[in-house]
């Protein structure tokens, strides 16, 4: 008698592992260490808007798969929106920048594409403008960067945490110039 009921008991054992699902894991593009520097300057840099593209725009971290395919990963999500995330980790890479008047950023995201085991790339289109009625113009920008990315979803998060650093100091070396050109990629 105890026979069938082991055979009873390893076939609830497999249904009940055929139903468990994996587990959401959660990424973030803001970098993991803190920035505690906060700007003494006279303005503050303060971002406007940011655009994404509808193709990216979801909770689940989207992939480009081949020439024309895209995959949405189900388990892997931001950990806000795209949107948000982008706006997070710019605000972290920017929180050193003391610019001499308030300035406001922003973004058109035109694409951002990961393809694990090749890159992560990022192509917006900017504008920085002075926050009150100055002398000086909107500068208006298109940047494009792109990272070599692992297999990984986390190497290609760690790359397009890399292309908002990048795109960070860009931004950063527009505010601190009194230039009307834009800056070149680092």
């Amino acid at each position: 008698m105890t026979f069938p009921l082991k055979i009873t008991w390893v076939g609830m054992l497999l249904l009940l592992t055929a139903c468990s699902s994996t587990p959401i894991t959660f990424h973030t593009l803001t970098p993991a260490h803190w920035n505690t520097a906060t700007g003494a300057g006279a303005g503050t840099l303060r971002i406007e808007s940011i655009t994404v593209p509808p193709q990216v725009d979801r909770p689940q971290i989207v992939i480009r798969q081949g020439d024309s395919g895209v995959a949405i990963l189900e388990t892997q999500w931001w950990a806000a929106s795209l949107a948000d995330e982008l706006r997070s980790a710019l605000v972290d890479q920017l929180a050193n920048s003391n610019p001499r008047q308030s300035m406001l950023l922003r973004l058109e995201v035109q694409r951002f594409d990961s393809v694990p085991g090749q890159y992560a790339l990022l192509d917006v289109k900017w504008r920085l403008r002075p926050a009150g009625g100055t002398e000086r113009p909107p500068l208006t920008c298109r940047t494009t960067l792109q990272s070599p990315a692992g297999l990984s979803i986390d190497n290609v998060v760690l790359a397009h945490q890399n292309n908002l650093k990048r795109f960070a100091a860009q931004i950063s070396q527009a505010v601190d110039s009194s230039a009307s050109q834009c800056p070149t990629a680092p």
